[in-house]
């Protein structure tokens, strides 16, 4: 079962159950799925095309919390938290800080980098790599505290 077969039968069991904030969240992301398909001009997606939306709108929702937090709007926050963890149950496992660095430093010796000249080379090899299992800032950060 693809993602987006996975999303449209968990949309059916949204409804089923009545679980509003989920059923909505599901929407939220079918329609932006749709956008993705009409501007690639496919019916389907692939699971890679599925995982990077999601990462996008996961990375939105944190934005969202972080603001409101900071703006007081704790109802407001708690609803971008929910949505946070309906998204997130999408995406694979996300690499430990351990398993992240192991690929770091294992990307780093495969590509023979010496100095941060070569942090771009070295970071789209490891966005190949870990695929959906990190974000690029958190990956981004591990290189750059290993890079000289």
């Amino acid at each position: 079962m693809s993602l987006q077969e996975k999303i449209d039968s968990d949309l059916k069991q949204a409804m089923a159950a009545k679980d509003a904030a989920r059923l909505s969240t599901i929407r939220f992301l079918k329609s932006a799925l749709k956008y993705i398909a009409i501007e690639k001009k496919s019916d389907t997606l692939s699971d890679a095309d599925v995982q990077l939306l999601i990462q996008k709108q996961i990375k939105q929702r944190r934005e969202s919390i972080d603001q409101f937090e900071k703006g007081g709007r704790r109802e407001l926050a708690e609803k971008e938290k929910a949505e946070l963890a309906v998204l997130e149950a999408y995406l694979p496992k996300q690499l430990s800080d351990a398993e992240l660095q192991t690929l770091v430093t294992a990307e780093i010796k495969a590509a023979g980098a010496s100095s941060k000249k070569d942090f771009g080379r070295v970071m789209k090899g490891l966005m190949e790599k870990v695929a959906g299992r990190a974000e690029a800032k958190r990956v981004s950060d591990a290189l750059g505290k290993v890079l000289p």
